[in-house]
């Protein structure tokens, strides 16, 4: 994984726990189904199964790859729309191209984040750029979606590009993980990423038989999604691997232990941890909107196809809308 990193742990900032806090306990491990995107990129659906009041301020979240393309197989997506929500795209392995019908877009690759609040509405397309097309190559990465609370649906769409070089790098007290902190706050420290829904979004690296615990806000939840290699979480160690999802109970600090042996192609732990304020409101989600009610989901289908939320930029002739 070559999002950006340290050679020496030890010169980065340190983050510290309370001597006094209480460790949440594991509520859950589940494990992420397989699906398809876009135009047919693999992903894994890490919240399947989760009930969304343990998720929530989050949606969804997509782990796309880990794949390795063959040259012409590289996909993406096409024009789609959103509206009520954030999508925020973290780039680890490959390149992607993004575009919305407001001017905003650009290109991430390793370490990079795409962080696009819908907002009020907007039309985005992500691919890959056309040179990869053409060589192929290793694709890693994944997308969440925050909600919006009712007061802040109908925000004016926001574009923020997030350089991989902007990051917050951290470590623990004694070296054995490097947190890429890239929105929110961590003890004292605070990431690039400016958010509306309260949240803290980590994407950590342990090294194997290290041994971390993290101050964790008491007012947001805590989710663990295992990105490669096989950990213990919380204290009692609740044992979970690539490709599942913790849920965390309350509390004001969580602990995770990469475990000794790891498999020689993913030699250390990586894990994305997130953390934010529920919002407690109802939610209506279907397809591309996540709404209140089902009336606001109507009417939100109802601008689309009226061209309200937006238009395809005539620099980009290739691809329609969808059906």
């Amino acid at each position: 994984m070559p999002a950006v990193t340290v050679d020496d742990t030890l010169t980065l900032p340190v983050v510290d726990v309370p001597v006094e806090h209480r460790d949440r306990n594991v509520v859950s491990v589940t494990t992420a189904t397989h699906g398809f995107e876009g135009e047919g990129f693999p992903v894994k659906r890490a919240f399947a199964g989760v009930d969304l009041s343990l998720l929530d301020p989050f949606i969804h979240l997509d782990q796309m790859g880990e794949v390795e393309y063959a040259p012409g197989e590289p996909k993406g997506t096409p024009w789609h729309p959103h509206r009520g929500f954030e999508t925020v795209t973290y780039m680890i392995d490959g390149i992607m191209e993004h575009q919305d019908s407001h001017g905003g877009g650009g290109v991430i690759t390793d370490g990079d984040t795409q962080w696009m609040t819908a907002g009020s509405g907007i039309l985005h397309i992500e691919a890959p750029p056309e040179h990869l097309v053409v060589s192929g190559g290793l694709f890693h990465g994944f997308q969440l979606w925050v909600n919006l609370p009712s007061k802040d649906k109908f925000l004016a769409p926001r574009y923020q590009d997030l350089p991989g070089s902007d990051v917050v790098l951290l470590t623990t007290p004694d070296g054995g993980a490097v947190l890429r902190l890239i929105a929110g706050d961590l003890g004292e420290h605070r990431g690039p990423g400016d958010t509306h829904t309260p949240m803290t979004m980590i994407h950590a690296t342990i090294s194997p038989g290290a041994r971390m615990t993290l101050p964790w806000r008491s007012d947001f939840n805590a989710l663990a999604y295992v990105l490669n290699g096989h950990a213990g979480f919380g204290l009692e160690r609740r044992p979970a691997r690539s490709g599942q999802l913790v849920v965390f109970d309350t509390g004001d600090a969580i602990t995770i232990a990469a475990d000794e042996s790891q498999e020689s192609r993913s030699p250390t732990v990586d894990v994305l941890l997130l953390g934010g304020r529920p919002i407690r409101e109802p939610v209506a989600w279907y397809g591309p909107f996540v709404m209140n009610t089902r009336q606001e989901l109507a009417q939100a289908f109802e601008d689309y196809q009226a061209g309200k939320l937006g238009h395809i930029p005539h620099t980009d002739p290739r691809r329609d809308l969808p059906k």
